[in-house]
């Protein structure tokens, strides 16, 4: 397994937690519930991290579906961090202010680093 692939089910697997744990936050409606007590967290929210995580599990099993994850995932991370400077709760959908903008431009660095610079390693030869 390459390291984009291990990147790509690690982020899957957090993020999968991360929404199910959004759900116990008490955060299963519209209203907005703190997740840890740092993040805010509604039912869209968790679902798109549900949705990512999943997506992420999916995408590891190939080398291109894991870099296409990093690089796709990793700017639509980066521009949330944006979008939650400007607006923290834009149309009221999803909240997107406080901790979680240093959150998501962290976790979009990270994904954007590997999906734009994972390089897929050669099967090694058979032995004699």
């Amino acid at each position: 397994m390459s390291t984009v692939q291990r990147v790509a089910q690690v982020f899957g697997w957090v993020f999968v937690l991360v929404g199910v744990l959004g759900f116990v936050a008490g955060s299963a409606s519209m209203e907005e519930g703190m997740l840890l007590g740092l993040f805010p967290v509604n039912l869209l929210h968790n679902l798109v991290h549900l949705a990512f995580g999943i997506w992420g599990i999916a995408a590891a099993r190939s080398f291109g579906g894991a870099k296409t994850y990093g690089q796709a995932g990793g700017v639509v991370y980066l521009l949330l961090a944006v979008v939650g400077l400007v607006a923290a709760n834009p149309l009221d959908l999803v909240p997107l202010g406080g901790n979680d903008i240093w959150l998501h431009a962290l976790l979009g660095a990270i994904l954007a680093y590997f999906g734009f610079t994972a390089k897929e390693v050669a099967a090694a030869a058979p032995a004699a």
